[in-house]
This record gives structure tokens, sequence and C-alpha cells, in this order.
């Protein structure tokens, strides 16, 4: 979109809301979904009266369908049953950071022609900002709701996507927290209740979270999502994959869980009942529905050929915890699959009261939409200002700041003739700002038109593409970049090279962007600032280590406004904070590293180097955490214990064995009031303000040697004003972050001396058995 039509557009746009303002119901609204007051024919069901209680009405409605009508329920296309007043309904909606024009619930255009497009997921979770988070998911509920009041969107999404970026060539890495598990916990649980609200009854939107487990390959050198056999231990499964959905299930009361394509251990995972009964429903305790990646139950039919015939896969699914299936499969099979005695009828009522409850849970059958919670949102709470404007500051808290030779950032806005060259395939770009999973933006900034407001700018690609295949256009990109006083490179990757189905066969900018970048630097008489658009991380060691390139920002994709919020740091409006939610790995690393190899952990015998911050020790680009800020924190520990007890349950009496003089089990001790203090005196010594990003990590006792080397275990924002000094509270609960998984999958608490990393400072703190001897492993 060029800039005079991205202008046009957003004129046209803030009309469209002047003219549609008032109302709830945006433009024709929506009638009721089922129990419509003016039909005769419901007003005496018992499903329709909202002072029963929920188990009932939905028991009362289970009993007047019949089996035809249930089977057409099972499906993300849900059929009507018009007897009893109930129209159909599309399950299938997104929200991953906005809603999201993948999947048929939502429809774009008419009423609603756009809605507030956030950074990717990968970007904001840069900011390790929890309320950020949690603010993201209330306006995007927001939209979502005004958009099915009016009959554009459903109310069910499923988002957010909290599968770990195990492996940095992954093309979905873009749409995960990151690759720690902590991190990816605290995002889920946060986004989960934005989305859905804070009432325990009713649901503001209902949220899902996705894919159920071990799912982070699509398609690489022949291998593909659909017939992938994920082999991981149960150390890791504890340890690593299960982490963020259970704190989605457990903490954010998320309303859905969607389980994957792959196998994991030779068992699809919508066919485990271990995965689905045992652990999401029964451990974790859903109050909510499971249902399928799309085809899921079809894939592991035709593809995986886990089964002989279409009824056992129904069956299987089905049996094992599935209550929805996004794709067509389980309603053409499962009526017969009853037939045949491979399943009971009464193992679809199963599935159906947690799909329904959920629907009541939303209000679709409580009558007019209008007159309920929420109904009161239209087109006027699309794109509001405040929306927008909480897609800028998203923005510039997910801008990470990885390198500063100099100091060349920020360049002075007080120049007034400052001019800026402004050179890469990702310079004047839009769609490649939003990534995947995302819906139609309420306006764009791109990188040159946000500069442009600061200074006058001389623009050239240098690469017709990403792709950069050839050099014709280099000559044009070095001459613009003698001219000008700085010169700014915004280089990267787009959907072209990671994507859904498509991953990354290595770490290097694709074609020849290095050499632009390389050839502009030397060309340019001012300052060179490379800007990164990624979801997953490049090696750009030539860059870290060239003199010639002052700067290197790394923006993810920062969504409708990212040529805003990279203006506002690279003129220093906006101080940045971000830091690193995934190591930046040299190009070497993969080279003993298959995709298909799922360990955590390094095997030195196999010359496995091991994965993420945690387990590996190897070269690096940039840490996990790694980011830098336009001034200089300090940080000192005002207060912190020394020594901590874990008192064992007292209800737990056993002989004593020497193996839990180091490590007692999590089940065994009194795990509800232990937690810790740390006070953290951050003092900002620089001449600027800012907001800085406290990491708190753990390394364990050093014998250990099946835990991490260390593990996030905390972070808070703090601002902090030049020359100021802040306190921050850390608490640390000792069960859940002090903890590590043992090969059998059993959490241990490990007894001996812990050491606290915050920055620079260093603190040890020993753990103690206050009453060891009554129990044993």
């Amino acid at each position: 979109m060029s800039t005079s039509s991205a202008r046009s557009f957003s004129v046209f746009f803030l009309v469209l809301l002047l003219l549609n303002s008032t109302g709830g119901e945006g433009g024709g609204g929506r009638p009721p979904f089922a129990c419509d007051p003016k039909d005769v024919r419901t007003k005496d069901f018992g499903f329709c009266r909202e002072n029963l209680p929920t188990e009932e009405r939905v028991r009362d409605l289970i009993g007047r369908l019949t089996l035809q009508e249930k089977v057409k329920l099972l499906v993300n296309n849900a059929g009507e049953v018009p007897r009893l007043g109930i129209k159909g309904y599309e399950w299938w909606s997104e929200a991953l950071h906005g809603v999201s024009n993948v999947g048929p619930g939502t429809k774009f255009g008419g009423d609603f022609p756009a809605a507030t497009s956030f950074p990717q997921v990968i970007t904001t979770a840069a900011s390790f900002n929890s309320s950020l988070w949690e603010e993201i998911g209330r306006v995007v509920s927001d939209e979502g709701r005004a958009m099915y009041n009016g009959g554009a969107a459903g109310l069910t999404y499923w988002s957010p996507n909290v599968n770990i970026f195990r492996d940095p060539r992954w093309g979905r890495g873009q749409e995960t927290p990151g690759e720690d598990p902590v991190l990816a916990a605290k995002y889920a649980s946060s986004y989960v209740r934005g989305l859905q609200g804070n009432d325990p009854q009713r649901l503001k939107v209902a949220a899902c979270c996705k894919h159920y487990t071990a799912y982070d390959l699509d398609n690489w050198s022949g291998v593909d999502r659909f017939h992938f056999n994920a082999k991981v231990s149960r150390q890791d499964i504890v340890d690593t994959f299960d982490v963020p959905f259970r704190s989605c299930v457990m903490e954010g009361k998320v309303a859905s869980v969607m389980c994957s394509y792959n196998q994991v251990n030779g068992i699809p995972t919508c066919a485990d009942p271990k995965l689905l009964r045992q652990t999401i429903r029964g451990a974790w305790r859903l109050n909510g529905y499971i249902v399928s990646d799309c085809d899921s139950v079809g894939v592991f039919y035709d593809n995986q050929h886990y089964t002989s015939t279409p009824e056992e896969a129904a069956a299987d699914a089905v049996k094992a915890g599935l209550d929805l299936d996004c794709g067509p499969f389980l309603g053409l099979h499962t009526e017969k699959a009853v037939q045949q005695g491979m399943l009971k009828e009464s193992d679809i009522d199963g599935a159906l009261v947690n799909t329904l409850t959920v629907q009541m849970r939303l209000g679709m059958f409580d009558g007019e939409p209008s007159k309920q919670p929420f109904g009161n949102l239209g087109l006027k709470d699309v794109c509001t200002p405040s929306h927008q404007q909480l897609a800028l500051e998203a923005a510039k808290q997910g801008i990470v700041l990885l390198k500063n030779h100099g100091p060349s950032l920020p360049l002075s806005p007080r120049r007034q003739h400052l001019t800026v060259a402004v050179i890469g395939p990702n310079s004047d770009v839009t769609t490649t700002m939003i990534g995947n999973y995302a819906g139609v933006p309420c306006s764009y900034t791109t990188p040159l038109q946000g500069i442009s407001k600061y200074a006058k700018t001389i623009h050239q690609r240098g690469c017709a593409n990403v792709a950069c295949t050839d050099d014709n256009l280099f000559g044009r990109a070095a001459h613009a970049a003698r001219r000008a006083d700085a010169t700014v490179l915004v280089m990267g990757l787009d959907q072209s090279i990671e994507a859904e189905f498509k991953d990354r066969s290595g770490l290097l900018l694709p074609g020849h962007q290095q050499e632009l970048v390389s050839k502009v630097a030397m060309a340019s008489k001012g300052p060179t600032i490379l800007v990164l658009m990624s979801g997953g991380p490049v090696d750009v060691s030539f860059a870290k280590d060239d003199p010639k390139i002052g700067a290197i920002l790394w923006v993810g994709y920062p969504g409708q406004a990212g040529g805003d919020a990279i203006a506002e740091v690279l003129f220093g409006l906006h101080n940045p904070g971000g830091k690193l939610p995934m190591t930046w790995y040299p190009q070497e690393y993969l080279s003993s590293l298959p995709m298909t190899t799922m360990d955590m952990r390094s095997d030195p015998t196999k010359n496995y180097p091991g994965r993420t911050y945690r387990f590996y020790k190897g070269p690096i680009v940039y840490p996990f955490g790694h980011g830098l800020s336009y001034t200089t924190f300090q940080h000192a520990i005002a207060e912190a214990p020394k020594v901590v007890g874990v008192q064992i349950d007292g209800h737990r009496r056993y002989n004593t064995t020497g193996v839990f003089s180091k490590a007692i089990r999590v089940t065994h001790a009194k795990c509800n009031k232990l937690s810790l203090q740390v006070h953290v005196d951050v003092k900002n010594v620089g001449s600027k303000d800012g907001t800085h990003t406290l990491l708190v990590f753990a390394s364990p006792p050093s014998d250990d040697h099946w835990a991490p080397h260390k593990q996030l275990v905390a972070f808070e924002k703090v601002h902090v004003a030049a020359g100021a000094q802040e306190r921050v509270q850390v608490k640390i609960h000792v069960c859940k972050y002090l903890s590590v998984v043992d090969k059998a999958g059993i959490r241990r608490i490990p007894m001996g001396e812990h050491s606290l990393h915050i920055g620079d400072v260093r603190h040890s703190i020993s753990l103690q058995a206050a009453n060891l001897g009554i129990i044993k492993s």
C-alpha cells in the first residue's frame, strides 16, 4: 500500500467510525443464536431458562437431541437444529494478535472493514510485560465481541499459540512467546485472562491454547507435521512442553485446548487419552472443551494410518477426550461408529456437555444479544484511538536494542535538516509487519513513513524483496547512503521465508542481504543502523562485529504501527527496554541438530548441543534475555533470604532414604505458602529516563546434572528516572520455580545452594529440609 492510499484508507475509516459511532450492534445487529424471546416454541424449554444452573440447562438440551443432531454438533461448522430454534455456528475464529481473518468464523468487510492489528506474539513477548499482554487480550476481545454483535465473527477464538519455540528454524515460532517455558506460561495465562474476562461463570469470548503438545515442526527436510512422530522423554514433557499448557488451564482458566497434528511417542495427540482425558481434563481440571487442529482426526486416519477404519478413528478420538473436530471427519463417521458398537451415544453426550457448556457461558442461549453483558459493544469499539495507541505502545515495548556502539542511537530529532537514507526490502512494507494469523489492520505506518515524520528521507529498496536474489539495486542504495547524514537498513525475513508449512533452512539473512548491508555500511558517511524484521533469530555475527554498523535493532513483526514504533526508538522518543525471548545462534549450531530430534538436554557423546539457553552452552550470537537501553541500570539486592526451610507434608510419613537428602518431591512438600521475597534496588545511572526489564534467573546446586544450567524464575518492569532508584519486590514460588524435573518426569526441589542471577549480581539461597526424616522417594 502506498503512502497516499494508506492515508486515504485511514481517513475513510475514521469517517466510517463517526457515521457509525452509535449503537452496539454494528449496523444490522445479530439475531439470537437460540432461545429467541419472540419464538413461542422455545420459551418453555429448560435450556432457555437463564435462572436454571448451567449444568441443568445443558442436560435438558442434550436430552432433546436425536443422535443425528448430536453428530452435527461435533464439527466446527456445527449444524442448526431448527425444531429447537438453534442456529448453526462456526466455531473457528482466530485472535492471535488481533481479530484475524484466518478461519471462516470471522468476515471483514461491510460494517467491519478492519480491526486493530497488534505486533506478532514473539514481539510482544519481548516486552516481558504481563500487564501489557492482558490488556491486549482485553482489547482484542472487545473488538471480537463487537464484531460478533454485528454478525461478523464468532465468540470462540482458537488462540493463543503457546508452543515452545524449540528450534530456531520453526516457521511458526513467530506465533509463540519464545523458548522459555516460564515466559510462555505467564504469557498464556495473561493473554487468556484478557480475552475471557474475570467472571468465573460468564465468558467474554472463549480462548483456546494450542497446539498440545510437542508441536514445533511444520515442514523440514521432507518431514511434515502430518506425519511427524515426536519422540519425547517424560522429563522433557513435564519440564518443558507441558508448562505453558498447564498454566493456561490451571491459572488462565482457559475455555479450550487444541490437540496437534503430530504423534507423540507413536500416538496421535488427538487420540491419546493420557494426554487429553487424563492430563488436560483430569489432572489440570479443564472447564471447557478440547478441539482438534483442523482435520487432525482425518490426518491420523488418512496420513498416519493409525486405525484401520474411519469409524475406529472417530471412536478413538471421542473416547480419548476430544469434544470437537475442526473438520468434517467426526460428522461423517461418528454415527456409524455408534451403530457398529465402537462408541456409545453417552460418549457423544459427554463431548457435547463440554462444548454446550462453553456456549452457555458465552450467553449464546440467553436470547437477545444486545441485552446481555457486552451487548453494547459495536463498531464504535473497533479501531478506536486508544486501541491503536496500545498497538503502538506494544510495538515500542517489544523492540530490542541488540547493539549500540558509540553510541550511534538515538539519532537527533533536533537537527531539522537531518537526512536519513532508508534502505532495504522491509523499509516500506505493510503486510510483512503484521506476520501471520493477522486480520485487516485499521491502518499502516511503514518504517519509511515513520522515519519521514522526523527527517528528510532518501529511499532505496536495495533488494526487490527479502529473497534478494541479485545485486542490481545495490549501487543506488550505496549512493543514497553517501548522500545522507545517517543510514537505516530495514532488512530481515517475511512469510515467504518463515511461515506455517514453511520451516527455515538456515539462520543467515536470505540471498544477498548480508552483502547489501556491508556495502551500504561501507559507503555511509554517517552512522549505519541495522533494523531486523523477523519472527525467528538471525545470525548477524557479521554486523555485530562490523564497526561500521553502529547499532542493531530487532523489531520482530511490529504490527500495524510498526513504522511509528521504529522511528520513535531511532530518534529517542522511546527508550528501548525489550529483551530477546529466544537465543540467537550462529549458523553452525544447526550442523548437528536435526529438527526431528526433540531432546532438550545436550549429549556430548552424540555431538548433540542441546536446545535453548536452559541446556545449551555453546557459542551464541545474542543470548536469551539480551537487550540494551539508552541508559545504564545497576542492580543491588536490598533484602533476600539466605536460608529457606522446605516443610514436608506431615500426612506423608515414610522411612528416610539417602536420595531425599538431596531433593524432595514437590508432591511431598507444603507448597502453598512456600515462597521467598527478594527486594532489588534498580538504579538508573545514565542520563535518560527508562523502563527496565528486570530478569531473575536461578541455577540449582551444581550436582543436579539433569537440571537446567539456569532458569528464568521471575520478571518485572520498572520505570526509573535518570539518576533515580526504585525498589522492586520479586516473589519466587519455591515449588514452581526452584524445582527441577528428573528423568522419570518427577518434579523435585533440590536441597542445597541455589544461585539467583540478576544482571551481574549473584545471591545464594540455601534450601534445607525442615523435617526430612519422615519420607522416602
